[in-house]
């Protein structure tokens, strides 16, 4: 199979499978468990460890990978969703997974499932674990799509399960309340096996749940700890940090326990290697026509906050090319910016569920400088060419509208 060959049967794939399942998630293992135990994919014959969580679980993974690689191990990855090309969720030990290794993959997939209808994360997960199984990996890395209980991937057992953090989002699917989420993300955890959880912020459920679940807690804040020098694990070990890692300290403090914990003896040396280590679309920073820009795809009040936080100091103007889901927290996340100096260039990613840039609008301080656009790429450069030498371009609120900015 030729390259553009590959290419055009991967889309015709992608095409297929996207239009094979009535709804787009359907959570719920019986369907996927069914498939899985026919491809023999339910279980892994290296060590896994399994990622949960509201926000923080592509950073977090991203720092295990560059971590236990820089150890030997022969990291298979698994996230989503991609930002550009579907083979960014299928990461193998040699690199991302070919079009040829995923067509081949699929047509596994679609013998295998016989009569039985699955949704595209479910299929794209089977595919992935089918690529996993058939490598040389001997470490797989896997982060649910949403929740965790129900999700697609908690079909395999993990060694070490984590849930990085627990916020409000996905509410119609998960519950209304911290603890209600904790409950789905924590579904996870296997008994006698490691529960990470990575937010010093504890749900108030959260023994709670690690005693219903018969799991062993490793619990942020209790059995490792974060400061200012580093941090110390559950074994006592401490490692020090840099004061400044890209991907976040707290993420890199979860993702050096959780490797301690399957055998990768991580030091203080890899933890200042991985202190720059940047991700698509993690608070990325990118020069563009001189100015600077950040592209962050948070698209929940926790994670545009965290987003923030992050950010250098600002001595002239934000423009914020903003687009988000309509089914997200619009209001709350505009009031983030009350009483900053910003201008505000709208528009919707080519997404049925994007919010319209009027209904963004609506959102606005009556006084706030604000334009509409036709296209996320023309509220980019519409931001560009407004603004000024000091001032700053940021691009957030979706992994679409990241994506459709991104351009590549």
């Amino acid at each position: 199979m030729t390259e553009d060959s590959a290419a055009s049967a991967l889309a015709a794939w992608l095409e297929r499978i996207e239009a094979m399942h009535p709804t787009e998630i359907e959570l719920g293992l019986e369907r996927i468990h069914q498939v899985a135990c026919r491809l023999g994919v339910d279980a892994m014959p290296v060590p896994v460890i399994t990622v949960a969580g509201t926000n923080g679980k592509g950073s977090t993974l991203r720092l295990m990978q560059v971590l236990a690689e820089r150890h030997g191990r022969r990291v298979c990855l698994y996230t989503s969703p991609h930002l550009h090309r579907f083979n960014e969720r299928v990461r193998l030990p040699g690199g991302l997974a070919s079009d040829q290794q995923l067509c081949e993959a699929f047509e596994q997939v679609e013998r295998a499932r016989q009569d039985v209808s699955l949704t595209y994360f479910e299929f794209s997960t089977l595919a992935a674990l089918l690529l996993f199984r058939q490598s040389e990996g001997d470490l797989v890395l896997l982060e649910v799509g949403l929740g965790g209980r129900l999700d697609a991937v908690n079909i395999v057992d993990p060694n070490v399960a984590v849930v990085t953090s627990v916020g409000l989002d996905h509410q119609d699917w998960l519950g209304d309340t911290r603890e209600a989420i904790a409950r789905e993300k924590c579904g996870i955890a296997r008994p006698g096996r490691p529960l990470i959880f990575g937010e010093a912020d504890w749900p108030h459920n959260l023994p709670a749940l690690a005693d219903s679940y018969g799991v062993e807690p490793v619990f942020a804040g209790r059995e490792f700890r974060l400061n200012e020098q580093g941090v110390t694990l559950c074994d006592g070990r401490e490692l020090g940090f840099p004061s400044m890692v890209t991907l976040g300290r707290d993420n890199l403090a979860t993702a050096c326990q959780a490797l301690a914990l399957v055998g990768v003896p991580v030091t203080t040396q890899d933890c200042a290697a991985v202190a720059d280590v940047a991700l698509f679309g993690r608070c990325e920073f990118r020069q563009l026509q001189g100015h600077p820009c950040w592209f962050d795809v948070g698209h929940n009040l926790a994670a545009v906050t965290r987003f923030l936080q992050l950010l250098p100091p600002c001595e002239g103007r934000r423009h914020l090319v903003f687009g988000m889901m309509a089914d997200k927290p619009i209001d709350e996340v505009v009031a983030l910016f009350a009483g900053q100096s910003v201008s505000w260039h709208l528009a919707a990613p080519a997404m049925a569920r994007a919010a319209s840039p009027s209904r963004l609008a609506a959102a606005l301080p009556a006084q706030a400088q604000c334009r509409q656009y036709d296209s996320v790429s023309e509220a980019l450069s519409g931001a560009l060419d407004a603004a000024q030498s000091s001032d700053q371009v940021l691009i957030f609120g979706s992994f679409y509208t990241v994506a459709e900015a991104r351009g590549e």
